[in-house]
């Protein structure tokens, strides 16, 4: 599978939370990173090692990066990186996604959201 890293939301400084919002409801696995940040360098080697396709927006690479980091504190609390969605869940940081992932409970939240999907397109 692999990942597919976005440059192109942030174009405008309209509604970043919107944006946030569509991305996350298009794609199962969301990573809001930033390129020098070796948590999320972590967290996207940890689905990549499961072979789990996910949507990577690096904030530090968008035009309207600090207003995405605004928007994300306060969908989730914190304003740290990475912010994690599942399903779109937001699940947490690399630590909890570690956590997850050692409980047995992280694959399954991830093939839950692509059953839903599947489903979806038989309609």
């Amino acid at each position: 599978m692999g990942n597919s890293t976005s440059s192109s939301l942030g174009n405008s400084a309209t509604a970043p939370v919107n944006q946030i919002q569509e991305t996350i409801s298009d794609n199962c696995v969301v990573i809001f990173s930033k390129t020098s940040c070796s948590y999320c360098t972590m967290a996207k080697k940890l689905f990549h090692d499961m072979n789990v396709k996910y949507k990577v927006v690096e904030l530090d690479m968008l035009e309207y990066g600090s207003q995405f980091q605004d928007a994300l504190y306060k969908m989730t609390g914190e304003r740290t990186v990475p912010r994690i969605f599942i399903n779109g869940t937001f699940i947490g940081g690399a630590t909890d996604t570690h956590r997850l992932h050692k409980e047995g409970k992280l694959l399954p939240l991830v093939h839950q959201c692509y059953l839903k999907k599947s489903k979806r397109k038989e309609f």
